[in-house]
């Protein structure tokens, strides 16, 4: 399971022209879930998402997780984290979880990171939706966490 992470001054996401949800101040977190993927990683990557200090203390040295900073975090499923354009320029999704596997682990990660956060300071796209999703990041400070890499 992979985790492209965006300290961002906010986000949000729109489906068909409608805002479906918005953060202030915190993490975009683009979740991508690999064949093989368990439970084990989404609990393992939303406890490594939530402790993650890429905030500014007092000095201005990242040395904050979200949680001190009191931070929202919006989720976001990115199957294309797991595109591979080894051979040609037309990426390949092979090593991508199905469609009804990802579903479930993307829901278990966003349901771990909850229990880190609070329910109020996580916000998640639409699984499967096409999506617009508006950022500013901050920094910009933009990091990629994988659950195999322990």
């Amino acid at each position: 399971m992979r985790a492209l992470v965006q300290r961002v001054k906010r986000c949000s996401v729109t489906i068909e022209g409608k805002l479906h949800s918005s953060i202030k101040y915190g993490m975009l977190i683009f979740l991508g879930v690999k064949n093989g993927d368990r439970e084990s990683d989404a609990e393992y990557l939303a406890e490594r998402c939530s402790s993650l200090r890429i905030f500014a203390n007092e000095a201005g040295k990242m040395n904050l997780s979200i949680k001190d900073v009191k931070g929202e975090a919006m989720v976001v499923s990115q199957f294309t984290l797991y595109g591979d354009t080894h051979k040609g320029n037309r990426p390949s999704y092979i090593d991508a979880a199905p469609l009804q596997r990802a579903e479930v682990l993307y829901d278990h990660f966003v349901n771990q990171l909850k229990k880190h956060l609070g329910d109020e300071n996580v916000a998640s796209g639409v699984f499967r939706a096409m999506m617009d999703v508006e950022l500013i990041n901050d920094g910009p400070v933009t990091l990629m966490l994988e659950s195999k890499n322990r």
